[in-house]
């Protein structure tokens, strides 16, 4: 049977307009400080420009070397980076990926907060109740693997019997729909369950900051990102970096406090059907001893079932 997870109260915001994140509103800022930081981390010699003298200020670009190798003047990058951005064009955009490296992700993110910028009169709103659909529910369960779909805030929006039990630290003891994010920066248990969880943690904010870039002003979102910032250093440090990413593989390994180490390699597939919404597919190597926890997992989370069938 399946476990489909129903959106419950959202919490209190706890944005405070002096934290890091201000409710997704100040798009400029947004875009000077991710151009601002995505600059300093690319030398000179990095980006093939000759270096003369040692007086240098700046470890990364200056704004006139990035304005060169995008092909525009400096007086244009500037009113770029520091967020006008009305009539900016595709391929002054594209020339500033090219001039800073971004990768794709990065790219995404530039290209969305550019048009969110651009929109008129943008309000925040809340973000309607997400509901997965029966039809892939009931893919989820026909799967034998773990699987939950997620969305883009890290939210837990069904899961098959499985992927409950592989996640159910993080099913346990929620009021609402439960959130990866939010266990991972919260719960003092999640850095015994998950291995690597500096990675989890980096990702984890990566994947909300592209999240931010697309729907700045969902109220769940910013209410999330508020929470987050108000009540965790460790996100608040990650936050500031404006680090991007977009994940669709990987491995990870988890503690599980029934069966031990597990460690999977997951799967992410796009849902174009339900846009934002993703299956998130878990997988062992075949006769591994992570294939047998998660056997043995998979017998302790079909016992009840079995036994009501008797």
């Amino acid at each position: 049977m399946g476990v489909p997870v129903e959106r419950g109260t959202a919490r209190t915001s706890l944005i405070d307009p002096e934290r890091p994140y201000r409710a997704g509103v100040d798009t400029k800022s947004e875009i000077r400080e991710f151009l601002s930081t995505r600059r300093a981390r690319i030398t000179p010699e990095q980006a093939g420009l000759a270096v003369y003298g040692t007086n240098r200020r700046v470890t990364g670009l200056r704004r006139e070397e990035v304005a060169m190798l995008a092909g525009i003047s400096a007086e244009y990058y500037v009113r770029i980076e520091r967020g006008t951005v009305n009539g900016v064009s595709e391929d002054v955009l594209e020339g500033i990926v090219r001039a800073l490296q971004l990768d794709e992700a990065e790219r995404n993110h530039l290209f969305d907060l550019v048009r969110t910028a651009n929109r008129a009169n943008p309000t925040r709103r809340k973000t309607p109740q997400a509901r997965v659909r029966p039809a892939i529910q009931r893919v989820l369960d026909q799967m034998t693997a773990p699987a939950f779909v997620g969305n883009g805030r890290s939210d837990l929006l069904a899961a098959n019997q499985l992927g409950a039990a592989l996640y159910s630290p993080i099913f346990e003891d929620v009021s609402g729909t439960p959130n990866v994010a939010r266990f991972t920066f919260l719960n003092p248990h999640a850095k015994d369950f998950f291995d690597d969880w500096d990675d989890i943690a980096s990702n984890s904010v990566a994947t909300l900051r592209a999240e931010a870039g697309r729907d700045p002003h969902d109220r769940n979102l910013t209410d999330l990102i508020g929470e987050l910032s108000t009540r965790s250093d460790e996100f608040r440090t990650r936050w500031a970096t404006h680090n991007v990413n977009i994940h669709r593989t990987g491995t990870k390994t988890i503690h599980h406090p029934l069966v031990g180490p597990i460690t999977v390699a997951y799967e992410v597939l796009e849902l174009p059907g339900d846009p934002g919404q993703r299956i998130n597919v878990y997988t062992a190597e075949p006769s591994s001893p992570s294939q047998e926890a998660l056997d043995l997992l998979a017998s302790w989370a079909t016992a009840p079932a079995d036994h009501d069938s008797h």
